[in-house]
């Protein structure tokens, strides 16, 4: 398991190692963080959305951590890219959320009524 950490305002996420009961420490914007910084790369990644559409793109809470995050895995080949999903509530659906194009698609959004997919390859 691992928690996002904030190196440094507007720059993409970093993943640390962590287990619960692990000491935490106070990071960027007062988010706590591993005490232990120990960097993985995670396999799934959880984002939390305040807003998505059935396209798969996702509003976030307007930092844009997330989406750089996620752009830096576009590089990476496919077996390295984390499975990125998308968790909210069914009630924060829109038609589209007219997304952008830094904007990234996710996997899939999960929500307490739906799970919502993409193509699959």
């Amino acid at each position: 398991m691992a928690l996002p950490v904030v190196a440094e305002k507007n720059t993409p996420l970093r993943f640390m190692a962590w287990q619960p009961g692990d000491p935490l420490k106070k990071g960027v914007l007062n988010i706590p963080i591993p005490e232990k910084e120990t960097p993985v790369i995670p396999d799934v990644i959880l984002a939390p959305a305040i807003g998505f559409d059935r396209q798969l793109y996702r509003l976030g809470y307007g930092g844009g951590y997330f989406d750089r995050t996620l752009a830096t895995f576009k590089q990476r080949p496919e077996g390295q890219k984390p499975h990125v999903i998308g968790i909210a509530h069914s009630a924060a659906e829109l038609s589209t959320i007219h997304p952008e194009p830094h904007d990234i698609k996710l996997d899939v959004i999960i929500t307490e009524k739906a799970i919502i997919e993409g193509k699959r390859f």
